[in-house]
């Protein structure tokens, strides 16, 4: 037999491996973000990536490059990376894989095979052929089941419940989402600030939405824009249509705002770690499918993207009914603590219950009883898990209980335990029911437990049709988030199609906007932006602090928030679809990795120059502004050229280098813009305003004034750039290091003592009578002069 009690041998096991990229607890992960554990591998040199959310059971499939991994990576922001241990080392990924330190778990090779990936897929959807799947090849094969190996072998034998793969276009193809770099991610801001804030960052402003799930899929279709102009007419005609009924979209939002978040709950029940909470999600979040429906009414002829949306909620009444007569009201976060089972769903279990019930009347009974019996009215029948049930009485009054010489067998009382204040007995009438209780008990909990199983498996049987409700519910809510968005906004609807246009009336930035909109401060300046082949590279010039670098990234936003899905901040816009979008705004240095400002400018405009095709979008600011002067014009010179002649696309190059302009004689579609300023008693006033030619001063002195810079400098610094615009700067400069201390290059000659001086020289003052120093104070006020 088993050996039992305190000093068993109990049995133990692994049930899970917790790591970064399997996580499922509410507790641990970020309700609006998907935590993706992704899988690199390789397979005759081609590269394959597979991502799974662990936590909704989302697997996505995709062909690679490895120029388009760290825009793919950047995209997905992966939790953990699983990849093959000797790729860590290749010298072209060992840079990629540089900002995912953390999250890199290599593994053996065979962990991430093709074939061993294809068995898995197929066992796994119990499927004969993987061409429904969009056919993946080997590497995404190796992927996919390296991800499906690694999840079940962490969580001990067991997998969520998993939606059928989706597989992406290789990058660059038709269909494919659009590219955004790493670089550019983190200068535009869109899911996170430069300071690793989600607050102040495009995402931030634009997540109106009501559930978790929508707020994760709004952060998926942002971090993912399109390139199919069908598809993404057929979001901006749902948008539309929620902007247009705004009764229907406060209606509809108000339903969601009590929608739980059925897709995670289903994946913990899927793998052993749900609870009845989860159980009571799904049914709410089930539920909410009709109340949806009620909410919108009959709608003739709805956008195709609304009505494909509205018949994947399905009709799920009888799970939801069965749900509701089974759940009780208030529910325990585990299945152990009992309790779950509404009174009157299994028969049964309602009379286990009521025995339970009732031995504890009996007890109460009992007790009543012996303090009769005993005339003690301090006895008290109490329970804890060491003893169980017992009778206890104070110090006092535990003689009249206790047995004496030859009353032993009329003695009910059995001593049990004697404390400092009180002494505890037992009687076979207390064991008796303690016994009953405890078994009645027990044997309840275990009938709620197989309950829970029963209603378990029923909810996996039914996985299907309620991950397909609860993407159609997140994606309704993103449709009524962006149509909330543009009325409170005033946002406009894009025209996107497949011309090379690139037309903005009156555009804003969306996040700036709203700041100084919430500060009070003063409105925002909208600018136009035209790209039109004719005039595809545009070199903006102007001053500092002018507003150039928030006209530049405005215009990319415009065209990531229309591709998106989403309307815009502008009046009007025409965007021929984009394929992918480089910014380089800004720098800092990479001391991690050894890089200076200049070589992080370099590395990000090496990028831009290599990959941009002429359906990409580039806004470059200040390129060659990190080295010495002449190196940097030129830099910059090279880099317009090679926009114009070579990549051919369409850019805004912003830069402080006047010389530039001359290029407009050379390059046709070149053409310059500048940032508007008014002088005003002494006072320059930026404007804001982008307007047609090209800056002749940089104003930056005055930028320096507000900065605080001392007043002697300032002054310093405005006589010698008067000195400078005079022309002959070589000889300007010379003249500057002479008369410059610091910098002067031979020894000055000692100035002549001053009449002052020769004075004091001349005087002894311990041989002075007080009337010859007065007289030598009058002559020292002479020297001095007039006042």
């Amino acid at each position: 037999a088993k050996k039992r009690g305190p000093k068993s041998v109990v049995e133990r096991a692994v049930v899970r491996v917790v790591t970064p990229g399997t996580l499922t607890e509410d507790g641990l992960l970020d309700a609006r973000r998907h935590n993706y554990l992704v899988a690199l591998a390789t397979a005759g040199g081609a590269l394959g990536l597979a991502w799974l959310d662990v936590s909704t059971g989302d697997l996505w499939l995709q062909p690679m490059t490895r120029a388009a991994l760290p825009a793919a990576l950047a995209r997905l922001a992966p939790g953990e990376l699983l990849l093959p241990e000797a790729m860590v080392q290749e010298p072209d990924l060992f840079e990629v894989f540089a900002d995912y330190k953390s999250a890199l778990t290599p593994l053996p090779a065979g962990r991430l095979d093709s074939i061993n990936g294809e068995r898995r897929l197929l066992d796994v959807y119990n499927v004969a052929t993987l061409e429904p799947f969009g056919d993946p090849t080997r590497a995404e094969l190796a992927a996919a089941g390296g991800l499906i190996d690694y999840v079940e072998a962490t969580q001990a034998g067991k997998l969520p419940q998993l939606r059928n793969p989706v597989r992406l276009p290789p990058p660059g193809d038709a269909g494919a989402a659009m590219e955004i770099d790493p670089a550019t991610r983190r200068n535009l801001e869109l899911a996170q600030t430069l300071a690793g804030e989600r607050k102040g960052s495009l995402l931030h402003l634009m997540d109106m939405t009501a559930t978790s799930a929508g707020g994760r899929r709004l952060a998926a279709w942002l971090a993912a824009p399109l390139t199919d102009v069908a598809a993404i007419a057929a979001r901006h005609d749902a948008v539309a249509f929620f902007l247009a009924d705004p009764d229907r979209r406060a209606a509809l939002r108000d339903v969601l705002n009590k929608c739980p978040d059925m897709d995670r709950a289903l994946s913990r029940l899927s793998i052993g770690r749900g609870g009845p909470r989860d159980l009571a999600a799904v049914r709410d979040g089930l539920a909410t499918t009709d109340k949806i429906r009620a909410a919108l009414g009959h709608l003739d002829a709805p956008p195709a993207l609304l009505a494909e949306t509205l018949a994947a909620l399905g009709n799920h009444g009888p799970l939801v009914d069965r749900y509701e007569r089974a759940l009780a009201e208030d529910l325990p976060l585990n299945a152990r603590d009992g309790g779950f089972i509404a009174p009157g769903y299994a028969p049964e279990l309602d009379e286990q219950r009521t025995l339970r019930e009732e031995s504890r009347r009996l007890i109460a009974a009992l007790q009543a009883g012996y303090v009769t019996e005993t005339g003690i009215s301090s006895l008290k029948i109490r329970h804890n898990n060491v003893l169980g049930y017992y009778v206890e009485v104070p110090a006092g009054q535990a003689p009249k209980l206790m047995a004496k010489p030859g009353e032993t067998a009329d003695n009910p009382f059995i001593h049990r335990q004697t404390m400092a204040n009180a002494v505890r007995f037992n009687t076979d009438r207390l064991i008796d029911l303690a016994t009953k209780i405890s078994r009645a008990a027990d044997t309840a909990l275990a009938m709620e437990l197989n309950l829970f199983e029963d209603l378990v498996k029923e909810a996996l049987a039914y996985a299907e049709p309620i991950s397909n409700a609860a993407a159609a519910i997140a994606t309704l809510d993103v449709l009524a988030a962006l149509a909330e968005l543009a009325a409170k906004h005033d946002y406009a609807r894009a025209k996107v199609d497949d011309t090379l246009a690139f037309d903005i009336t009156a555009g804003r930035h969306p996040v700036v906007e709203q700041a100084l909109t919430t500060s009070g401060q003063t409105t925002f300046v909208a600018n136009a932006c035209d790209l039109s082949p004719e005039q595809r590279l545009w070199l903006v010039t102007g001053p500092n602090m002018a507003g150039k670098s928030t006209f530049l990234r405005q215009n990319a936003l415009i065209a990531i928030m229309a591709q998106a899905g989403s309307f815009v901040p502008a009046q009007a816009a025409h965007i021929g679809v984009i394929d992918r979008v480089f910014s380089r705004v800004g720098a800092a240095d990479d001391l991690a990795r050894g890089r200076s400002t200049f070589m992080v400018e370099m590395v990000e405009t090496a990028t831009i120059l290599t990959q941009a095709t002429p359906r990409s979008l580039v806004i470059l600011d200040e390129i060659g502004r990190g080295t010495a002067t002449f190196d940097g014009l030129s830099i910059a010179w090279a880099t317009v050229e090679h926009l114009h002649d070579t990549n051919r696309c369409r850019a805004l190059f912003a830069t402080h280098y006047h010389e530039l302009t001359t290029l407009t004689g050379s390059l046709d579609a070149l053409t310059c813009r500048t940032m508007r300023v008014k002088e005003w008693q002494g006072d320059v006033i930026f404007l804001h305003e982008v307007a047609p030619g090209a800056a002749d001063r940089s104003y930056g002195i005055h930028v320096a004034r507000l900065a605080g810079l001392p007043a002697p400098a300032v002054d310093r610094a405005t006589k010698i750039l008067a000195l400078l615009e005079q022309g002959d700067q070589a000889g300007a400069l010379t003249r500057l290091a002479d008369d410059l201390p610091l910098f002067s290059t031979r020894p000055r000659p000692a100035p002549p003592p001053s009449e002052t001086t020769q004075i004091l020289d001349q005087t002894d003052p311990d041989t002075l009578t007080p009337r010859a120093a007065l007289d030598l104070i009058y002559r020292l006020k002479a020297t001095a002069g007039p006042e």
